[in-house]
């Protein structure tokens, strides 16, 4: 199975301590980049995040991020602390008893830091099942990498097949276009009232064949299909192994252009580089 490096999964989490979304998503890269955008108090999972990553992809600029909405505070749910706020309270009336005017506002001694206290969340045990939604999120992930990755096979094996097509068609043509050849160097002869010479013809006519002669461009492309069917059939990161082909492929089809001698064989050269390129471009998507 193949893999394509732009996907995108998102997961929503819903607990006692308040809700949570993790989204990940990804596009071509050359090679496995992974950014994060996490809550400060869980800035510490990124390391784990990383490797997680690093063990399920190969290639592909990844951005995951983590949005954490934890729930209100319940009033009746604060605590406070008795023993600050009368230290609090003493120290302010022999303030207000020094300077012999105002008086002390309880409200402004509520507001000290650390007079009323809510209960902390217990942030390692919210990260156990933050992390665990983030495996799902991630299976889910490679799951539309997977299937993305199927399609683009699909798509690549029709284009081998069209290419297959096209060379077809050029073994199809060469018996014809030999006499054709053949033919057309016997009527220099006559049109220039040369006596014929069988040996002349022959070296003649083995000159425009090697000029010509595209079956070792036709056995290559035949080779290439092959090649790329099994590497598809293969799977894993094979992006790299295709992107190269490609350029195998190319060069092939530019051989075959640059020797063509009749339209037909130049429509299907231009036919087979159309494919080429349409496969390449859908390559670049491929771990």
């Amino acid at each position: 199975m193949i893999y394509s490096m732009t996907a995108f999964a998102r997961k929503q989490l819903k607990g006692q301590w308040g809700t949570a979304v993790w989204e990940i998503r990804s596009v071509n890269q050359r090679y496995l980049e992974t950014y994060f955008r996490l809550p400060e108090q869980f800035r510490g999972l990124e390391t784990k995040l990383k490797d997680t990553f690093r063990k399920r992809l190969e290639r592909g600029k990844i951005e995951c991020s983590l949005r954490f909405d934890a729930n209100s505070i319940d009033s009746t749910s604060l605590s406070m602390n008795q023993e600050l706020a009368t230290q609090l309270m003493k120290n302010a009336q022999w303030v207000v008893e020094q300077m012999g005017a105002g008086q002390v506002n309880p409200v402004d001694i509520l507001k000290w830091p650390g007079v009323m206290q809510a209960p902390e969340q217990d942030v390692d045990a919210v990260s156990v099942e933050l992390m665990a939604a983030f495996e799902t999120t991630l299976n889910e992930f490679v799951e539309a990498r997977a299937a993305e990755g199927a399609n683009l096979a699909v798509f690549i094996d029709q284009r081998l097949t069209g290419i297959a097509e096209q060379a077809t068609k050029v073994r199809g043509f060469m018996p014809e276009i030999q006499a054709w050849q053949k033919a057309r160097i016997l009527k220099k002869f006559e049109d220039a009232k040369v006596d014929l010479d069988s040996t002349r013809v022959e070296q003649e006519l083995v000159l425009l064949a090697q000029k010509s002669d595209v079956a070792e461009e036709l056995d290559r492309l035949d080779s290439h299909i092959s090649e790329a069917r099994n590497v598809l059939k293969k799977g894993g990161a094979v992006g790299r192994r295709l992107d190269f082909m490609m350029q195998e492929f190319n060069r092939e089809a530019n051989t075959l252009g640059s020797k063509a001698i009749n339209t037909d064989i130049t429509a299907a050269a231009v036919e087979c580089k159309v494919l080429i390129e349409q496969m390449r471009e859908q390559v670049q998507n491929i771990e």
